[in-house]
């Protein structure tokens, strides 16, 4: 079984930066869907550039885009099949040590994302076969001696699965997928930063296409239940 998983970041977790909250998260998607959830957003995508004279080779950025855009992607994307959002959220205020290195602090993070927020989802009686995790993360925080370090430590981490990991890094300005997991991560990471940037979006947001924890703890809010698989159909 293949999953597909795109990743991006919003805050920061360096030791000088007076951001409060730190987020890692996007969604995933399963094999039959991930074409058409990309499809969706690059066809609003064009339309939002369209509509206000934007090239199209120019990325737009979550903070970029007015609160009706973003009620549109998330209302045209949140209900495919096999789309599921997933943010965790870090309260930097709880932690106890100074965060040193933050590229080892972002291996970290998305462990503790799949542990929290996407493997419990789940239904793992249900796979027999391994899983393969095709993850997408932006480049641009990502120095050149580290691009292997992920996926060396998720496979580390998760050694007594059945889960295979494989990370792709790319330019978020040439990458559908990456640019609507940082209109995910930016939205609930300003639920906990702000309300009130948010206060418009949320409401549009259906719990069970979501799934968001905040460290430390492991308090969730959004979907819980397992994910149902058609063992018939090639997910």
């Amino acid at each position: 079984m293949k999953i597909y998983v795109y990743l991006d970041e919003s805050g920061s977790i360096h030791k000088n930066s007076n951001t409060k909250y730190f987020a890692v998260g996007g969604y995933f998607v399963f094999l039959k869907d991930k074409n058409k959830v990309t499809s969706f957003y690059k066809r609003i995508n064009k339309s939002i550039k369209d509509s206000r004279n934007i090239p199209l080779n120019k990325e737009i950025k979550s903070y970029n885009m007015i609160n009706e855009e973003k009620i549109n992607i998330f209302n045209k994307i949140q209900d495919i099949d096999t789309f599921y959002g997933c943010v965790k959220i870090f309260e930097k205020s709880s932690m106890r040590k100074e965060i040193i290195e933050s590229n080892i602090f972002f291996n970290y993070a998305v462990k503790i994302l799949f542990k929290d927020c996407i493997i419990p989802l789940l239904n793992l009686n249900q796979i027999n076969n391994d899983i393969d995790f095709i993850i997408s993360i932006d480049n641009r925080n990502i120095r050149v001696g580290d691009l292997n370090n992920l996926e060396t430590y998720l496979k580390t981490e998760f050694c007594l699965e059945n889960f295979n990991f494989k990370i792709i890094y790319y330019d978020s300005a040439t990458n559908f997928g990456v640019q609507l997991a940082d209109l995910i991560v930016n939205t609930f990471y300003n639920y906990y930063k702000d309300k009130k940037i948010v206060k418009k979006v949320i409401p549009y947001l259906k719990s069970k296409n979501f799934r968001i924890s905040l460290f430390p703890g492991h308090k969730i809010k959004g979907r819980i239940q397992k994910i149902e698989y058609n063992i018939n159909k090639n997910i």
